[in-house]
């Protein structure tokens, strides 16, 4: 049923308090907003609502709410538009909103899947770097619209359809007791050269171990080295170590592993005297010791690499595409993400990464003060920028891709 109101007769506020007290148990509800709009408008004007004391102001806002059916903050909310703007108007248009203009098209999204797969699926703030030097180191002007990109967009962006289409869809370590190494956690004092060294194994078949990675990375500047071996013993690790060691283009002051008897052994302990490293192993209980590295296992080796078995015997064909291919694209182009450390009044610290501290292990070691004299004997700034510029950040992730599908399609002969 409709019924029509007519409230001209109402033009004191005692007939307004008698209204609401004897339709106490009457909702009333005016059809559409504008009325609504106007209908408050009028009885604030009717009633000279500003120059009411607090009382009679509530009574009228009780009237309002009332016949309206808004909420005490909505209804103060339009009070408030009458005051300032002498009349109440809606401030957008209900019936028919304006879409959002699309500033990304198919083809940027396509640039993020690519870019996506071809470093192997990254975080939104690296894509966002990698973006940001392809157009402006690079000259790429496919990435003239992803520089100004928000991390909060790009995750927008990969729940589409179109991104979904393109995109691509360890057994502990035995402790040992010995003397070897000294029982501590590295302070490198943001000094590149102390290392995080850890192993991850590819898979068991048939009884059969698999490939052994050994990975070592850089604390201060995350710079990356892989290399593979056979088996997990000295014989294979001690020659490994030794090629591996020299790749880094800084001296390495210190060398950090778990408990693992691979590393914590007399060969590789006199291997490290002799270049004047420093090893040093876990701490008990203090399982983030040696967390950077195992994060790198996962996030870049299981990432590249999967989980699926590799015979020991392709272990030289997998040492080979790293040298050539893969350990430059890690430091050169893989963009990673370096913490900034906040302490609050309590002396609570907290890890925050924002998208100025993304960028490429050699990017980070060239914001260190006085980088070039931490170099080893005929590294220069020259020669690394020169591997560091040579291929767009793409370009090279891109030829990375194909070796490895080459060497992955090795494996079936």
């Amino acid at each position: 049923m409709t019924i029509l109101m007519n409230d001209s007769h109402l033009v004191t506020l005692g007939q307004l308090e008698e209204f609401l007290k004897g339709n106490d148990n009457v909702d009333f509800k005016l059809l559409g907003r504008k009325g609504k709009y106007q209908f408050i408008s009028e009885t604030i004007l009717r009633f000279k609502y500003f120059n009411l004391n607090k009382k009679d102001k509530s009574l009228v806002k009780q009237y309002l709410i009332k016949l309206t059916g808004f909420s005490d903050i909505q209804v103060k909310r339009l009070i408030a538009r009458q005051r300032d703007k002498g009349k109440i108007e809606a401030q957008y248009n209900l019936e028919k909103k304006r879409k959002n203009a699309t500033i990304y098209n198919p083809n940027d999204i396509s640039t993020i899947a690519e870019t996506s797969n071809a470093h192997q699926g990254i975080s939104g703030p690296a894509l966002k770097h990698i973006f940001q030097r392809g157009f402006k180191k690079f000259k790429d002007s496919k990435f003239l619209r992803l520089q100004f990109i928000s991390i909060a967009h790009i995750y927008n962006l990969m729940t589409t359809r179109q991104y979904r289409s393109l995109t691509l869809h360890l057994t502990k370590t035995d402790p040992i007791k010995n003397n070897i190494g000294e029982r501590r956690k590295p302070i490198p004092y943001d000094k590149p050269g102390y290392l995080r060294v850890d192993t991850a194994h590819q898979g068991d078949l048939d009884k059969q171990k698999g490939v052994y990675h050994i990975n070592l990375v850089d604390e201060v500047t995350q710079y990356e080295i892989v290399g593979c071996i056979e088996g997990i013993s000295e014989y294979f690790l001690q020659p490994l170590l030794e090629q591996i060691l020299t790749q880094f283009p800084f001296v390495i002051i210190n060398f950090h592993s778990d408990n693992g008897s691979e590393f914590l052994n007399r060969k590789v302990e006199a291997l490290l005297n002799n270049m004047l490293i420093k090893q040093t192993k876990s701490r008990s209980r203090k399982c983030n010791d040696n967390a950077l590295v195992e994060g790198k296992n996962a996030a870049v080796i299981r990432r590249w690499m999967g989980h699926s078995h590799i015979p020991k015997k392709y272990a030289p064909a997998m040492n080979q595409f790293y040298q050539n291919y893969f350990n430059d694209y890690l430091n050169f182009h893989r963009p990673c993400g370096f913490a900034t450390v906040i302490t609050d009044r309590q002396g609570k610290q907290k890890k925050v990464y924002k998208q100025e501290n993304y960028m490429p292990p050699y990017e980070k070691l060239k914001t260190l003060k006085n980088w070039t004299q931490y170099l080893t004997l005929g590294r220069t700034k020259k020669n690394l920028d020169e591997i560091a510029y040579r291929r767009s950040d793409n370009e090279f992730a891109i030829l990375v891709q194909e070796q490895r599908r080459l060497l992955f399609q090795s494996f079936k002969h």
